[in-house]
């Protein structure tokens, strides 16, 4: 597999990633630095990290995950989706969903990284990538695309959340939900 191949397999796997934090910046509107880096840092280390277990995982486990996986990512994001349009509805500010605690980052992060367990799996079914030592340049390229195209996303959202006045928990919250029905709909098709 060619760099350009892997280089362009990070992209699309971040992609997801970058939406998820444009919509977290838009919706806080602020630069958290500490947070923005553990989210950007949890992204890259679960799509690189699932890329990884897929690729370990296939004999072992692959049987079991692959049916599910798709539903798990759909459940997780049309939840964090439905929290922030329903906060967007109702103006109680002391339970509106935290998009920057720390579990909500880590519930995005294994929603946006399901599909990276799959390329994993995929990465097992080529001669190219044949052997633990083959498979750490791919994993590291796409967490490195995650980490960045999620600190670019981060740092866009917040610059249109602060220029528009939309109501952009409920924006957020569809875009949430509409990420997980894509994951759905590219698994069950």
């Amino acid at each position: 597999m060619s760099t350009l191949e892997v280089l362009l397999i990070g992209l699309a796997l971040a992609i997801d990633c970058f939406a998820v934090s444009m919509t977290t910046g838009i919706t806080t509107r602020r630069f958290v630095y500490a947070r923005m880096t553990f989210m950007a840092l949890c992204f890259g280390l679960f799509q690189g990290g699932m890329t990884f277990l897929g690729f370990c995982g296939i004999n072992l486990f692959s049987d079991y995950v692959k049916p599910v996986d798709h539903w798990v990512a759909f459940i997780l994001l049309a939840y964090l989706g439905g929290q922030m349009i329903w906060d967007g509805l109702h103006e109680k500010k002391e339970k509106r969903i935290n998009l920057l605690s720390y579990k909500t980052i880590l519930t995005m992060a294994v929603a946006t990284s399901i599909d990276a367990f799959a390329i994993g799996i995929s990465f097992a079914c080529l001669d190219s990538v044949y052997d633990y030592t083959n498979i750490f340049f791919p994993v590291a390229v796409i967490a490195l695309c995650s980490f960045v195209l999620s600190i670019v996303g981060f740092g866009l959202g917040i610059c249109l959340g602060k220029k528009t006045n939309w109501p952009v928990e409920i924006i957020g919250g569809i875009i949430l939900i509409a990420i997980g029905i894509k994951v759905l709909i590219e698994h069950l098709s």
